[in-house]
Parts: C-alpha cells; structure tokens; sequence
C-alpha cells in the first residue's frame, strides 16, 4: 500500500468516525424533537377549539406528569427493592454498598470529591500526593480531630487508597474538583 492510499484510508475511517460521532450527538435529541412535534400536531388536530399554543400546553403538562409519575411510581419502588436484596446478601452487600457509596460520592447528591488536597507524604524528600479531603470529622472510628480523611485516585485507574493523614500535612487547593480529578487520573497529563 502506498502513502497516498494509506492517507486516502485514514482520512475517510476519520471522516465516517466523526460523521458517526456526531449521530450518535444528534440521534437522541432529533428524535425527541420529531416525537414532541408529531404529538404537538397530533394533539392539535384533537383539539375542537383554536388556542395558539393550548397543544404545547398539553404536551408540556403531560411529559411532565409522565416523568413525575414515573419516578415516583417505577423508579423509587424499584431502587427501593432492589436495595433491600442487596442488604440481604451479606458479602454482596459489603461491596455493593461500598461501590453505591464510591459513585455516589462522584455523581450522587451526597458528592465527597469536592475539596481537592495535596499530602504530604515525606517532610525530607518533601513527597507529596495529589487527592481529596473526604471526611474532616473521624470521631465516629475513634480518631482525633488531628486527622482527616484523605483519598488519593491512582494515575491511569479508576481506584486509588483512603488514609488517615495528620490534617497539618493538608494543603487544601482552590480548583475545579472535576477538572483537578481529570489531572490526577491522567497522571498530570490533562492540564487543570
């Protein structure tokens, strides 16, 4: 195969990978729209009387109600049940409840990742790790408020170790926890 061909072939894999990229972007939201507007025409021609704007009303308070029951109804029964299976299984629920507990502390309501923090490790070498202070208070595992609570991601992993670390060799960092996450993970790569 020569230079051109190979240029001719990775240029057009890179022109079908992005044009598929961007189905995959648009797919959702233009069959969403298209939906909402066959129901928008759909509920309009239902309609005896000519409100501007009474069919979008209807569809709007429906989508909702749908969404609001849905979630009431399926989802928080089902998450409920689910939950009480899983606290049943006693290994299956030490780890569940530890893997819940991880990702909410990413994406959840009770977010832990928001203060990014350097350790330090060695006051000779001056060593220091990058991570996040996720609990101040460690009264209720009997240790002194001289400490905190402190865990450090691995590079290029989705794991990383929780210490007990004096609160004195904690320098807390003003920065996008997000973002500060991203430079950890990519071992300094991602630029903060």
């Amino acid at each position: 195969m020569n230079r051109s061909e190979y240029l001719y072939r990775k240029t057009l894999r890179k022109v079908i990978n992005s044009f598929l990229q961007g189905l995959l972007l648009i797919a959702p939201i233009s069959i969403t729209l298209f939906v909402i507007y066959k129901l928008f025409q759909f509920v309009d021609g239902l309609l005896p009387i000519a409100i501007p704007g009474l069919g979008l009303i209807i569809i709007f308070t429906s989508i909702t109600l749908i969404g609001l029951f849905g979630s009431i109804i399926i989802k928080t029964p089902l998450s409920y049940l689910f939950n009480r299976v899983m606290d049943q299984v006693p290994i299956i629920k030490m780890l569940y409840s530890a893997i819940n507990d991880l990702l909410s502390a990413f994406v959840g309501q009770k977010k832990k990742f928001t203060e990014p923090a350097m350790v330090i490790m060695n006051h000779e070498s001056n060593i220091r790790k990058l991570g996040f202070i996720t609990e101040r208070d460690l009264h209720t595992i009997g240790i002194g408020e001289e400490f905190v609570a402190v865990y450090l991601p691995h590079s290029y992993n989705f794991s990383g170790n929780m210490f007990i670390v004096p609160a004195r060799n904690v320098i807390p960092i003003d920065t996008n926890s997000a973002e500060f996450m991203k430079f950890i993970v990519s071992g300094g790569v991602t630029r903060v």
